[in-house]
């Protein structure tokens, strides 16, 4: 991961901080990644960590983007790691890199998930594999066939939108994920863009929690599912089932390694595997195994 700076880049490269205006050109190099990002999510990104994105420009044009997002002392992660195509073998990508590093030099741990051609880059950086996240996709939206009723089990009820208490899901989600996580759960969750679904008991207690959103995939729009937490397969599946009654086009899910029962359930359910990167930390490997998360919030933030 290392190419020798030209005295033209010395001059000529410099790093700034997003910038409003950067979104849609980040969304376009992301969609034509393959990235498939969602409808509002780097906004959600910066409001998350306002310092922990950027833009690497050569005189004064965007060509690369990063970011290295601090969920709190404990916790960050790396991701929308672009450089144009055009501009890649030139050191420009390194710049950003030790950017991002930089700015969680003092975090405990720090995620990220690697591509496969990448992995090796990574691990020189200090980087330790922890599991495989697989993206499943489905073609066309949910088989009729699948005959699973849409109808919560006895004692459980579907809330959605803003009647869902936040204060539930919160917990809920603290308890499972690798990190708490409340400024940027609470902007995805009231994002206006899709649809977010709720389990609750008659205690308000939350077994499950998902949320659907527009994508933009590399030759069309779709859908992306992410977060997607449930106490059992048959709840998550429920959740999945809520969110795409009505919805058709194709939908993507990002699921972690650490949760066997993911797999078996989004087959299932008529998707198949369509990529797989590794999850990949540096610092204090997280103890928990995502064993409940079915479907993550996104690649580019874990």
């Amino acid at each position: 991961m290392y190419w020798p700076e030209s005295e033209a880049m010395k001059s000529q490269f410099r790093i700034r901080t997003l910038e409003l205006d950067d979104v849609p050109l980040i969304n376009d190099w992301a969609r034509r990644e393959g990235f498939a990002p969602g409808t509002g999510d780097v906004g959600i990104y910066r409001q998350t960590d306002r310092q922990g994105i950027w833009m690497g420009c050569l005189d004064d044009q965007p060509i690369g983007c990063i970011a290295g997002i601090r969920y709190n002392h404990a916790y960050g992660f790396i991701g929308l790691y672009i450089v144009r195509p055009e501009q890649r073998g030139h050191g420009y990508g390194v710049k950003l890199w030790k950017q991002a590093l930089d700015h969680l030099d003092d975090v405990g741990c720090i995620g990220l998930e690697a591509a496969e051609n990448r992995i090796d880059d990574y691990s020189n950086w200090g980087f330790h594999p922890a599991s495989a996240t697989t993206r499943w996709q489905l073609a066309d939206g949910l088989s009729k066939k699948t005959g699973t009723s849409s109808k919560p089990p006895k004692g459980l009820r579907l809330i959605h939108g803003e009647k869902i208490p936040e204060p539930r899901i919160q917990a809920y989600d603290a308890d499972r994920e690798l990190s708490p996580r409340p400024h940027f759960l609470s902007d995805w969750l009231h994002h206006p863009a899709g649809q977010v679904t709720a389990l609750l008991d008659g205690s308000q207690n939350c077994h499950g929690f998902a949320r659907v959103r527009p994508c933009l995939l590399s030759k069309e729009a779709g859908w992306r599912i992410g977060p997607l937490l449930a106490d059992s397969p048959e709840l998550a599946e429920l959740l999945i089932m809520d969110l795409l009654k009505a919805r058709q086009g194709v939908v993507i899910i990002d699921s972690p390694g650490g949760n066997a029962l993911a797999a078996p359930l989004l087959q299932k359910l008529g998707f198949t595997a369509a990529g797989r990167t590794l999850r990949m930390y540096r610092g204090n490997m997280p103890s928990r195994q995502l064993d409940e998360v079915y479907g993550l919030a996104c690649l580019e933030l874990g």
